[in-house]
């Protein structure tokens, strides 16, 4: 078991691998991933708490769908890609994308990279840092020969200031001119709701501090990213949202409340 002091890890680490091993153990599984099942299975801590979060629970099920499926439509049209999973937490996707020749770097904080530590190794392909994402030091660790770039932000930027997250997307687009990025985003009114609801409901001390509209709005962020596309978690396996799927009637509403994934280039 992995009994190693949690009081300093954020659920928000815990509560994507919950919602992913608890997915793929459903019959009608949107995503499969048997490396989280296993890693809940030995990791010291009381993931029964999470249980009524069912909300939660099919909206991280949603966002690893389409992760994996963009993930995989950039892999397939550059083999040899080189994939940067920045604030990275418990992550698995590697496993579920290589390909056998992608180079993946997870990046995260010593916490969560000491955890990751128990369950996997680096590799000639695979690599993990321990760093902050603003520690830019961990771009010369990125080994590129040329490939094309994917980078990564899942569940990560929203708990940062828009100043912070400028500062952090232009020396991306500096560092990897012509990568692609895939990001979620919240919306300003899930920023307040986390604020006024969520946090208390998961006992966490962190909270959302950026939210945006649209996707298009990130282009506010540097004059060097292009916007490609979104996907709106709703619009995906509705039956499973039960009542929340009539906010799918309501474009507005949707808009208003719902997470999506978001796509761009930079030039």
């Amino acid at each position: 078991m992995v009994n190693q002091d949690l009081q300093g890890v954020p659920r928000t680490l815990l509560i994507p691998l919950w919602a992913r091993a608890t997915e793929s153990k459903r019959s009608d599984a949107i995503i499969r991933d048997e490396l989280s099942v296993e890693m809940v299975k030995q990791i010291d801590f009381d993931f029964s708490q999470f249980n009524k979060e069912w909300a939660t629970q099919v909206s991280v099920a949603v966002r690893t769908e389409i992760l994996d499926k963009a993930a995989k439509t950039f892999i397939d049209k550059h083999p040899k890609a080189v994939i940067i999973n920045l604030g990275c937490g418990l992550d698995t996707r590697f496993f579920r994308m290589d390909n056998g020749s992608i180079r993946w770097y997870d990046l995260d904080l010593p916490g969560p990279i000491g955890i990751r530590k128990h369950f996997f190794s680096d590799t000639d392909r695979y690599k993990m840092i321990e760093k902050s994402v603003f520690d830019y030091s961990w771009e010369s660790d990125i080994v590129r020969d040329g490939e094309p770039v994917l980078i990564i932000a899942e569940g990560l930027l929203m708990y940062f200031m828009e100043q912070e997250i400028k500062g952090l997307m232009n020396n991306l687009v500096t560092t990897f001119p012509k990568a692609e990025m895939l990001f979620e985003m919240v919306t300003p009114a899930m920023v307040r709701y986390s604020e006024e609801h969520v946090r208390e409901r998961f006992n966490i001390s962190t909270k959302f501090q950026w939210g945006i509209t649209s996707g298009k709005e990130s282009l506010k962020l540097s004059d060097k990213i292009k916007f490609i596309e979104e996907w709106n978690y709703m619009d995906y396996h509705k039956p499973r949202w039960n009542l929340l799927r009539v906010i799918t009637l309501i474009t507005g509403y949707k808009n208003k409340y719902c997470n999506r994934i978001v796509h761009l280039l930079f030039s």
